[in-house]
């Protein structure tokens, strides 16, 4: 496996394998990998063969996050990424700087970003301004650079995978997006790195956004027509007050084709929320 920093010798190795026909998969992540991680680089490698490369990025990205958010505390811990990315028989690893990735920035001579004006709206948007012009700039970049056949995204991050298909079909990028399913704790937790913030008694509220997430389904299933989403948020809230140490930051019910929100859900309606365990705050969603 080789760990690759800079820019120009990962597009010297991605045209390299572009000359010989040989397929690349590629997985961007921000480090502290856990399953979920390693399961979109299983997917990858199915996507393209024994006889394909399968790249992985470790970058913490700072532009996708807002001024008061985790960026100097998220965690991470190169060395053992690489080992776990060595062990699921990763090809190159590409862990730039901040110096690489924003040349110019520190001084003020980069300015270039790549926005998507539609999808990112609502729910991460609304709630992290300016967090998705940091995602589809970076995977933009990512793209450019890897130069990959597949990429592979989680499905626990779905408006960020539905924007980053956007983004790929808009601008022509040469590739196919696949989006992977969630990967659960045995308690039904998404797994996260931010679940390393969840100490003490933290960790078990951490299953109110799937518990909060199974109830409504359970109304769904049973209900005879559409529930008017006002409905659904009051079963929301009082789920949410079942773990003391959470505080709900938003919850939508929406079509999983326009992210469009809906006025009543039915079953195939997609539900999102984001939930803070104290100050930790955590994402999950599901299709009703």
């Amino acid at each position: 496996m080789q760990v690759v920093t800079s820019i120009a010798a990962m597009q010297r190795l991605a045209k390299g394998w572009q000359r010989r026909g040989v397929r690349t998969g590629f997985v961007p992540t921000m480090g502290y990998l856990h399953e979920g991680h390693l399961s979109l680089v299983r997917v990858a490698r199915q996507r393209v063969g024994q006889s394909g490369k399968i790249v992985v990025s470790v970058y913490v990205n700072p532009t996708q996050f807002g001024p008061k958010e985790d960026l100097s505390r998220y965690p991470r811990d190169l060395k053992r990424d690489l080992k776990l990315c060595r062990a699921q028989g990763v090809d190159v690893v590409f862990a730039p700087s901040d110096a690489e990735m924003y040349a110019g920035k520190a001084n003020g001579n980069y300015s270039t970003y790549v926005v998507e004006e539609k999808l990112s709206q609502g729910m991460e948007g609304a709630s992290r301004p300016g967090h998705f012009r940091g995602v589809t700039t970076v995977v933009a970049k990512l793209f450019n650079i890897v130069q990959p056949d597949v990429a592979v995204f989680g499905a626990k991050d779905f408006q960020q995978a539905a924007i980053v298909k956007r983004m790929v079909r808009d601008l022509n990028f040469p590739l196919k997006v696949v989006v992977a399913p969630t990967v659960r704790e045995p308690d039904g937790v998404a797994m996260s790195s931010r679940n390393k913030y969840l100490a003490g008694d933290l960790r078990p509220q951490a299953t109110v956004l799937w518990r909060t997430i199974a109830a409504v389904r359970r109304t769904v299933a049973v209900a005879r027509k559409p529930i008017p989403k006002g409905k659904l948020r009051a079963i929301v809230r009082r789920v949410i007050k079942t773990a003391p140490a959470s505080r709900l930051d938003y919850v939508e019910f929406f079509d999983p084709e326009t992210l469009s929100p809906v006025a009543n859900a039915s079953r195939g309606t997609h539900m999102a929320l984001a939930v803070f365990i104290c100050n930790t705050r955590l994402i999950d969603n599901a299709r009703l």
